[in-house]
């Protein structure tokens, strides 16, 4: 199953780093970004993730809610928050129910079986999928710039 611009984003609960339940549908009122990611420190992803750190006080002024989703449990999560200074929430999909839901599921990632696929999803205020990028070689880092600028179409 594939998640298209125009259609509505699934609805989830998944826990943070601090072992505390999210609900996406409950995140509504302001834009969301979920920003999944293969795997915690690997080097791609700690770039990746580091940069939409970076980028948080631009997020910030457009209301949007940056969350960052693997597979990695919570436990792992938590340690690569700490690490890396990460102050937005990071997900885990352990169970791999939302990459599933998300058409992210990478069956075969040189040997590291069903993990997310990189992938960057920008959510309007009711939910709605607004910009969609699935990358499929993990090598790569996802489109930056049109992030931010589908967040500011959004009028944010």
């Amino acid at each position: 199953m594939s998640v298209d611009v125009g259609s509505h984003a699934p609805d989830f609960t998944l826990m943070n780093q601090d072992r505390q339940p999210i609900t996406l549908s409950q995140q509504r009122g302001a834009p969301v970004v979920l920003a999944f990611f293969p795997a915690a420190f690997s080097s791609v992803c700690t770039k990746e993730l580091c940069t939409f750190q970076d980028a948080l006080a631009q997020f910030n002024r457009t209301k949007a809610q940056v969350y960052g989703i693997s597979v990695d449990t919570f436990f792992t999560l938590k340690a690569f928050q700490d690490q890396q200074k990460l102050t937005f929430p990071l997900l885990s999909d352990f169970n791999k129910e939302v990459i599933h839901a998300y058409g992210v599921f990478n069956p075969d990632m040189i040997g590291l079986k069903g993990i997310a696929k990189r992938a960057v999803f920008v959510l309007d205020k009711d939910g709605v999928v607004r910009y969609r990028e699935v990358l499929d070689d993990a090598r790569n880092e996802p489109n930056y710039d049109a992030v931010h600028k589908s967040l500011a179409a959004l009028g944010a």
